[in-house]
């Protein structure tokens, strides 16, 4: 017995040996990474070339030598010998001719076979194997061995090493199935595993199979169980057929199927004739009745009179209950076979069962009937008729009716359902998805519980960008743009050709954490670890991998260091293309390895982070095009997990420490950065639950490399590309960038367990992470978030611009929270701009699905899931702290309900913390449906008390009156009286009041008196003082608030207690020469050391000491402003001196470039009463209000350059859309004094007065308005205008105003122009349409009509541009910046 690495024992009976004949050359030659040479030109996945073999060398005959003599023995030997050598000769010749064949048929089989080098299968040297299944044998692959698996195997384990590999057979056909089984794979030491190539992609169906229980067998050491292991190296490249991994739908798939909803319907004993009558177009059941003709003939002449009343075309279906012909009226049954072609009615007998589904009008073709005998109680069989239907929106549905009698019961019933086979329309070409292949399709509103998996079709009728579904969706799919953002749902095929997955069990069993999952979360898992030699995956499906096994995940490159050209590798390593889905832990794990690239990777129903950075140190990273969807908590890091699992683990805590989840856990995310400097480019986390992309910062690194970098600099490293990233269906946050993990074991002082969450770091970007050097804006471009249950995105630290992003129906949409450790921080901004925040769009949702609240909206009235709670204050933008900059952005539809506020600009809730005046809002457009613009909050549920410091202090500056109307006002909390003055203007709408003026804030810390509320009154308003709690901010050892002041006014502090014994005063945000005046509360018999210093936040050195001088009058003081003097007037117990900035403060900081001017107040006091001086300051100090900077004119114009420059926002941003709108006008709307029709292209209104039809014409390649006309009615000249008047290419819009004439016989026209069929229009009040004129038809097309009091509103469609299907001659296309920054990406990390 011999002992192979790894601890497996090879077994001399099982090794492979290659013969010691011909010398063979090795598959693959060594790649030079690790102890290994590569040859010049190496190409990984190409076969080393092989020569035909030169002819062997032939021996020449040998003659011998030859005597003469003439004795007769003498002349014997010579003959035999003669015989001798022509025997020898004959067999030299026989011997050359057989090797010349030989070589010759040799020659002209290699000369023949055509040998694609590229692929690994093909290389010669393979030797075919054939094991079978022989599960308890291990095999080792070793030196000189290269093996052809070219049928399926089950073996206890394959270790590959010293130059060996295995390959799998293919064929050009695709035809080989070949199953590997295995407990696992072992690859290491110029080993080598080959499926297919980069270049020679694999065609057949490639499985590898992972077996074994957690309880089987030993660990390998590193790797564990069930796995496929890369060790230093070895070399892993799999390569399934190139498919479109994942794309979006375009088009709106509707629960059920139909827009309508689907009807079922069943019931006993419902006597006489059931009838349901369904809207042709739509699918909608519009009428539900029973006529009892077996008791009734007056309801069997009802029936009579109401089929004669119905127009032609509309779909009709009858049951019988029980029994119908009693008092079936001969009218009545002649109309049913006149109208519907019925052939059975006439003869129907008593109980017998009967269905028919027909036409009004119809012919023998547009019917199905049936009816069944009654005997003894029971029908032979069911009468089921069942026809099938199309919608003007191209879909196909049935409509079925079916009557029996069973067992003793009589059954009638209905049901209306799209037809098996529903088609959806894609965004991009994937006629590389197959019938059979699963796919996936995510949720589009909050719950990502409403993802559903659906199994494709054949369809021969489908183009290149539609595929049709098995079954039908239980909720609605968003395909489209609504309100101008983008909410198309992602689709991912998950099928591949080559699939690893692990084999598991019925249930949970074991160790397996039973209490947290009912069923086998032992998959298998794949393991790559430093030095290997090459490893490549794309396009292979991983299913059923990871375990709930810290470092067992899917695939998990594990403290591999640089994979790239930095790394040494000439091909950087890269996963491409993968569908890993229904995974036990993880999707991939980056684990202190950077320079990997991962694109068009699929990762679905994970459990605990999906796409992972470990450690905090994964840098150069790129994720490109990913899709992550259902990242469900796992149990591995307290971040993983939810409640249960958070107070249920408790192993790594300290004593009887109980987590609290909120702050401790619960931040389980699809896509989880622990280092901003990696790459996220065109990447959708569609549903996690918690958060969508989670950036966290490590002030060390953690783990495995604990300690290795004591200082990973992660919170001033800047931040790598983020460019066109999509998050929604996330229950916690969309985007959240904030917080680290504690990186301590737990003890007595800490007992949180090591890796929660904690709150100790802030994102401050400077160049080379050196905060000495100037600071890096974090930008993120292209954020498209939308469904999130709480925050579409959290943004903390700074300098951080969001810009080209779109916010819709999130509890709220943007927060922005500063670094919020002043004095430390140093004060930063935060932008956003260009940007789209939706409060309500018309992506309504589906009840269902775990969405836990369903509600009216503020907007139409029209219910829908809702955020949060029916109650939660719904925002787009809220103010935290600051400073940041809200500018050219839009906003619309935020409206309350009776049951919440909403407003567009809000505030952060319950705030304790401060607030800037430097807030700054300018350039934004509010739009329709927008009431409240702004909100600052009021007693109540969720507000609660609304007097914390933060809520009392709330503030922005309104830059150019693009929010209130007056240019450069600042707008605060209505009852703030130290930010007003008498000309200021309330909006009680609001909570707010509108002032001119210069504000800034001070910053006071106070020592010695921790409990303390302190009030500032100014004097100009002494009975509205505001009373501030103060912070105590992470358990420092003083107290801290922060009053927001008007500048050039003076002010008085008091104190709910004795007087802090020291006071220091931080001026923030004062410019230059800006100054106030305040009086501090002290007892009389108080004396004081007063001294003023700059104060350098960074390396805390405190100069330019200077003491403060005595002076005996406040006059004396006013002269002397500007230098270092106070007065005490004991009579008031007040302290007066002034506060006033000597240094320039350079750009956001909130201190000049040299440290915050502070003033320090040490006081000596005899007496411990308490120190409000209040009675005695007033009305001695008081003052006459009055506005230093007048209030502006309120700006009579609107603002023509405000809002964002686009109005919509893509997640393909090169692609171009047309914003079109109709409102279209009935003559029941126009009385109730709308009076507003008109068609919009994007945003240029065409307004029409005339009754009558109205059309706008666009050219659907430029965008360009080709034409306006209106008709009265429609008459011969209109028909011809819609016959030879509209231009090829052109996007068709139209509507109409008050009663139209020649409505009903509008229909072929707009079918021509996209309707899936001829509209049934009689009896319709009012339409709207938009259509298409060209070479083809469009899945976008679409007809609104309304009916008996309807009222269509305002209707939009965002529709493409530029499509090739137009027949648009496509133009030199631009640059794609996704690709362009990809390209950037990977060039970068070769640097």
């Amino acid at each position: 017995m011999a002992r192979g690495s790894g601890g497996v024992t090879e077994t001399a009976t099982n090794k492979m040996q290659t013969s010691d004949g011909v010398c063979l050359s090795p598959v693959f030659l060594p790649p030079s990474h690790g102890s290994n040479q590569r040859p010049s030109g190496y190409v990984p996945g190409r076969v080393v070339p092989l020569r035909s073999p030169p002819p062997p060398k032939i021996k020449p005959c040998n003659e011998g030598s030859s005597t003469v003599t003439f004795a007769l023995d003498e002349r014997n030997r010579e003959r035999a010998a003669e015989i001798k050598r022509r025997k020898n000769s004959f067999i030299c010749i026989a011997v050359s001719l057989f090797a010349f064949f030989v070589v010759l048929i040799l020659f002209l089989t290699l000369s023949t076979r055509s040998i694609d080098e590229n692929c690994p299968d093909q290389n010669p040297v393979l030797r075919t194997w054939n094991l079978g299944q022989h599960l308890e044998k291990t095999v080792i692959i070793g030196k000189g061995e290269h093996f052809l698996l070219s049928s399926s195997v089950t073996v206890h384990s394959i270790v590959i090493k010293k130059g060996g590999s295995l390959v799998f057979d293919d064929d050009t056909e695709g035809t080989k199935n070949i199953t590997l089984r295995t407990r696992y794979i072992l690859i290491e030491d110029g080993g080598a595993l080959h499926i297919g190539a980069a270049k020679c992609r694999y065609r057949s169906i490639a499985t590898i199979v992972l077996i074994g229980k957690s309880d089987d067998d030993k660990k390998v050491p590193v790797f564990g169980k069930k796995f496929i292991g890369v060790r230093a190296g070895g070399t892993l490249e799999m390569h399934g057929l190139e498919k479109r991994s994942w794309t979006l739908l375009s088009k709106t798939l509707p629960s059920t199927g139909l827009v309508s909803g689907s009807y079922s319907f069943a019931k006993n004993f419902s006597r006489g004739i059931n009838l349901r009558v369904i809207d042709q177009d739509t699918a909608e059941v519009l009428v539900v009745e029973r006529f009892d003709t077996h008791e009734s003939r007056n309801d069997s002449r009802k029936l009579h009179e109401y089929l004669r009343s119905l127009p032609p075309g509309r779909i009709v279906a009858l049951a019988v209950g029980d029994s119908a012909v009693k008092s079936l009226l001969e009218e009545t049954k002649s109309t049913i076979e006149k109208l519907l072609q019925s052939k059975y009615v006439r003869d129907l007998k008593y109980r017998q069962a009967w269905a028919l589904v027909g036409v009004i009008g119809g012919d023998n073709t547009s019917y199905s009937e049936d009816a069944r005998e009654h005997e003894n109680h029971d029908t032979g069989g069911q009468a089921f008729a069942q026809k099938e239907f199309i919608t003007l929106d191209g879909v196909k549905f049935s409509v079925s009716a079916y009557s029996e009698w069973k067992e003793g019961f009589a059954i009638s019933g209905f049901q209306v359902k799209a037809a098996n086979g529903l088609i959806l329309q894609l965004a991009d070409n994937t006629t590389n998805w197959n019938p059979g292949d699963r796919i996936v399709v995510a949720s589009t509103d909050y719950s990502m519980y409403q993802t559903e998996e659906f199994t494709l079709l054949p369809c021969p009728e489908c183009n290149r960008n539609q595929v049709k579904i098995q079954g039908q969706p239980q909720f609605t799919h968003v395909g489209e743009v609504i309100d101008g953002i983008d909410m198309r749902a992602e689709v991912g095929v998950l099928t591949r050709n080559i699939v690893i997955y692990g084999e598991t069990e019925d249930s949970c069993y074991g160790d397996n954490l039973c209490q947290f999952f009912n069923y086998d979360t032992f998959g298998g898992h794949i393991k790559i670890t430093k030095n290997f030699t090459s490893v490549h995956l794309s396009y292979v499906e991983l299913k059923s991998l990871g375990q709930q096994v810290m470092g067992s995940y899917p695939i998990h490159f594990h403290l591999c260091g640089d994979v790239d050209e930095k790394g040494g590798y000439s091909i950087p390593t890269y996963l491409e293309g993968l569908a890993i889905h229904h995974s036990f832990s993880r999707c991939v794990t980056i684990h202190a390895t950077n320079g990997l690239l991962i694109k068009d990777t699929i990762g679905y129903d994970a459990l605990g982070h999906c796409f992972f950075l470990e450690d905090g140190i994964e840098q150069r990273n790129t994720l490109y095009h990913n899709l992550g969807l259902v990242t469900k908590p796992g149990t591995l890091l307290p971040t993983d997990r939810n409640d249960f699992m958070c107070t249920s683990i408790r192993n790594k805590v300290h004593g009887k420490y109980i987590p609290v989840p909120a702050t401790d856990c619960k931040a389980v995310s699809t896509f989880w950065i622990a280092n901003p400097n990696n790459n996220l480019i065109s990447n959708a986390a569609a549903g996690s639950q918690d958060t969508g992309i989670w950036y966290l910062f490590h002030n060390m690194s953690t783990g495995d490399t604990h300690g290795l970098v004591p200082e990973t600099k992660a919170e001033l490293t800047p931040l790598g590309i983020f460019y066109n990233n999509r998050v929604h269906s996330n229950f916690k946050a969309g985007l959240f960038i904030d917080k680290g993990v504690k990186t301590t074991n737990a003890s007595a002082l800490d007992p949180r367990e090591y890796l929660c969450l904690d709150n100790n770091a802030r994102f401050r970007p400077h160049q080379n992470a050196d905060p000495k050097k100037p600071r890096v804006a974090a930008v993120i471009d292209g954020l498209i978030s939308f469904k999130n249950n709480d925050l579409g995105a959290w943004v903390r630290g700074g300098d951080i611009v969001i810009q080209n992003s779109g916010f819709a129906d999130n509890g709220i949409g943007l927060s922005f929270a500063s670094d919020g450790s002043f004095p430390k921080d140093i004060g930063s901004s935060q932008e956003v701009s260009e940007s789209l925040f939706v409060g309500e769009s018309k992506n309504y949702g589906t009840n269902g699905g775990l969405n836990k609240y369903w509600g009216v909206g503020g907007v139409d009235s029209i219910n829908r899931t809702l955020p949060r709670n029916k109650t939660f204050p719904v925002r787009g933008f809220q103010i935290y702290d600051g400073p940041i900059h809200l500018t050219r952005s839009t906003f619309k539809n935020f409206m309350q309900t009776s049951d919440r506020f909403t407003s567009a600009v809000g505030f952060f809730l319950k705030n304790p913390w401060q607030l800037t005046p430097k807030n700054n809002i300018s350039a934004v457009k509010f739009e329709i449906n927008v009431f409240p613009k702004v909100f600052f909050g009021k007693a109540g549920p969720w507000f609660e008390e609304n007097e914390l410091d933060g809520d009392k202090n709330s503030i922005f500056h309104d830059l150019d009156g693009s929010v209130t109307g007056y240019e450069g006002v600042f707008v605060g909390r209505m009852d703030n009286d130290l930010i007003r003055h008498p000309d200021c203007i309330n909006n009680t709408t609001w909570n707010a009041v509108i002032c001119s003026g210069r504000y800034s804030q001070i910053f006071v810390q106070t020592w010695g008196s921790q409990n303390l509320s302190m009030s500032i009154a100014r004097d100009e308003y002494p009975s509205s003082p505001m009373t501030l709690r103060g912070i105590n901010s992470q358990r420092a050892p003083f107290q801290q608030y922060q009053p927001i002041l008007m500048i050039g006014k003076s002010y008085t502090v008091h104190w709910n207690g004795s007087a802090p014994k020291t006071t220091v005063l931080y001026l923030i945000n004062f410019d230059k020469d800006d100054w106030i005046q305040v009086a501090l509360c002290y007892p009389p018999d108080s004396s004081f050391q007063v001294m003023s210093d700059v104060y350098e936040r960074q390396s805390m050195l405190v100069t330019n000491i200077e003491d403060y001088g005595a002076l005996n009058s406040l006059e004396d003081l006013q002269k002397k402003q500007k230098e270092r003097k106070y007065f005490f007037d004991n009579s008031t117990g007040l302290l007066f001196l002034f506060l006033q900035a000597r240094r320039s403060r350079d750009g956001h900081s909130y201190c000049s470039a040299q440290g915050c001017e502070r003033v320090k107040i040490s006081a000596t006091m005899k007496s411990s009463e308490v120190s409000s001086c209040f009675a005695k300051a007033y009305p001695k100090y008081a003052k006459v209000p009055k506005a230093i900077v007048p209030m502006p004119k309120k700006t009579g114009k609107l603002c023509s350059n405000c809002g964002a420059s686009k109005l919509f926002v893509s997640s393909d941003p090169q692609d171009v859309y047309l914003q079109a709108q109709i409102k279209s006008l009935s003559k029941n709307e126009i009385e109730q004094r709308d009076n507003e029709s008109f068609i919009a292209v994007n945003g240029e209104k065409f307004t029409f007065r005339q009754t009558g039809f109205y059309m706008v014409i666009v050219d659907a390649c430029s965008g360009k308005v080709t034409s306006k006309t209106s008709f009265s009615q429609l008459d011969s000249k209109m028909k011809q205008h819609l016959k030879t008047g509209i231009p090829q290419r052109s996007v068709v819009l139209l509507g109409g105003r008050n009663q139209l004439k020649g409505l009903a016989d509008i229909s072929p026209f707009l079918y021509s122009l996209g309707t899936a069929k001829v509209a049934e229009l009689k009896n319709k009040e009012s339409l709207a349409f938009f259509g298409f004129h060209g070479p083809s038809r469009v899945h976008w097309a679409r007809l609104y009509t309304g009916t008996n009091g309807t009222v269509l509103g305002l209707l939009e469609k965002y529709i493409p541009l530029q499509l090739k299907e137009y027949g648009c001659s496509v133009p030199k296309s631009s640059k794609r910046k996704d690709l362009e920054l990809l390209k950037q990406a990977l060039l970068e990390t070769r640097l």
